[in-house]
């Protein structure tokens, strides 16, 4: 049985889906003004597994991750950059898919843009107003009055009378309580905007994830994640606004993946302490950045660091090696490594956990590769079938040795091909003093040499 620590309730939970076999899935994904980071990175590859590992347990998934295409950063950089909003969203969502398809992510079902549902986010806006939890003031902004939602802080575990005493609080003289927030902006001069009711505007951004999500999946569904920093104020804003638009309960399960930290401060743009994903792809494989992600319980902290990210390197290389010269055919998979993967997985998503379970699969093979060819490729084909279901391992082996980008693991490797090349071109002309060399110098680094015919492969003991 799948448990999924539910922020709302602040413990794990067994998870049971409205619907039986089916799971809606709702992600906060991008405000497109920039290149994405590695915090970044880390949503969008958490999520992504367990859309994965979801869909492998049998479930049919519905994943939206929307895209948050006008919101005041958006504009401030379109003014800085003299083009048009619209233009500088554009540039950076193809940006943000060339990132994400690097670190094989899957797409999801469906990615709304909050631009192309502005007449649902003013409905909702209106439907609010109707129902007495919102007003338009004086200054043409549309406010959501927090003290009407009685359960208001039920997410993040904040009280009204604790934010309006220990938090400073913008005056805002157009307001009913400091502590409203807005819901439609009115237009401002050289700015984007739409018509409304109350006049031109623009939406608030909590409002624009509560239309998205509850125009794509209905008015009440499964799973609703998203960073950390979202917790509060906006996933706390999105269940006050949804569930008094619509009368129902907005969410059953909030998951939140924990910040990547740099230097004990959380990786931001704000800060100035971000690596975007391109420049950590220019020294270390796409496939090594989402293991580095998921060699940590996706709600811990992740602290960025080269040692780190080497490790990452070191680990999957270890994986790698253990399949190079296996043929995987069609076989059962090891049902005890699967069983324990499982339970992992089960367990809130522990990947580290669940990694583990493949570095035994990993030795198992290293041991009954020259005495039980059986079981050698029956571990293989687990070890191969596990790693998919967290998207890696999806490489030919002999392929992911050829790529030397900032990887010491990667550059040994060519350097071992390099040599078994010499060797065999030393066979071919007889010269076997000089191939006896190359495999003893290489048995001293602990690799071991396999001739098949006229190729060789090579793997670490």
């Amino acid at each position: 049985m799948l448990r999924i620590y539910n922020t709302l309730t602040n413990k794990k939970e067994e998870f049971t889906p409205i619907e039986p076999g089916k799971v809606k899935m709702y992600v906060c994904g991008m405000t497109v003004y920039d290149l994405c980071h590695l915090g970044h990175a880390r949503v969008l590859v958490v999520f992504d597994m367990v859309v994965r590992y979801l869909r492998s347990a049998g479930y049919d998934v519905t994943y939206i991750r929307n895209i948050t295409d006008i919101d005041d950063k958006i504009i401030q950089r379109a003014n800085e950059n003299n083009e048009d909003f619209s233009v500088l969203t554009a540039r950076f969502i193809e940006a943000m898919h060339e990132d994400a398809k690097a670190l094989n992510i899957l797409p999801p079902d469906e990615e709304p843009k909050a631009t192309a549902y502005m007449g649902d986010i003013i409905k909702m806006v209106a439907d609010l107003i109707e129902r007495g939890y919102a007003y338009a003031g004086d200054n043409g902004d549309v406010y959501y009055s927090v003290n009407k939602f009685e359960t208001y802080g039920k997410l993040s575990g904040k009280k009204l009378e604790d934010l309006r005493s220990g938090e400073r609080v913008a005056v805002d003289v157009n307001k009913s309580d400091p502590l409203d927030f807005v819901l439609w902006k009115s237009a401002k001069p050289d700015e984007p905007s739409w018509d409304s009711p109350w006049g031109k505007g623009r939406p608030g951004w909590h409002i624009e994830c509560s239309a998205m999500s509850t125009c794509c999946l209905g008015n009440h569904f499964d799973i609703h994640g998203g960073g950390q920093d979202l917790q509060f104020p906006h996933h706390e804003n999105e269940i006050a606004q949804s569930e008094a638009a619509t009368g129902e309960k907005f969410v059953n399960y909030w998951m939140h993946n924990g910040f990547v930290r740099v230097d004990d401060e959380k990786m931001s743009k704000s800060l100035g302490n971000f690596f975007t994903i391109r420049e950590v792809l220019k020294e270390y494989r796409a496939e090594e950045i989402r293991y580095f992600i998921l060699a940590s319980h996706y709600r811990s902290p992740l602290n960025y660091a080269d040692t780190l990210l080497d490790a990452a390197q070191s680990s999957l290389a270890r994986l790698y090696t253990s399949l190079r010269g296996i043929e995987i055919g069609c076989c059962e998979l090891d049902a005890e490594s699967v069983a324990r993967f499982n339970d992992a997985m089960n367990e809130d998503f522990n990947t580290a956990e669940a990694l583990a379970v493949l570095f035994d699969l990993a030795n198992k093979i290293n041991k009954t590769r020259d005495s039980d060819p059986e079981a050698t490729m029956t571990y293989a084909a687990t070890l191969k079938h596990l790693g998919g279901v967290l998207g890696l391992l999806e490489d030919n082996p002999d392929e992911f040795f050829k790529s030397s980008v900032g990887s010491a693991e990667a550059a040994g490797a060519e350097n071992i091909d390099r040599l078994v090349g010499e060797r065999l071109q030393a066979k071919k002309d007889k010269n076997w003093q000089r191939a006896d060399e190359i495999r003893d110098e290489l048995r001293l680094e602990g690799i071991e040499l396999e001739d098949n015919g006229a190729q060789t492969s090579w793997r670490r003991v």
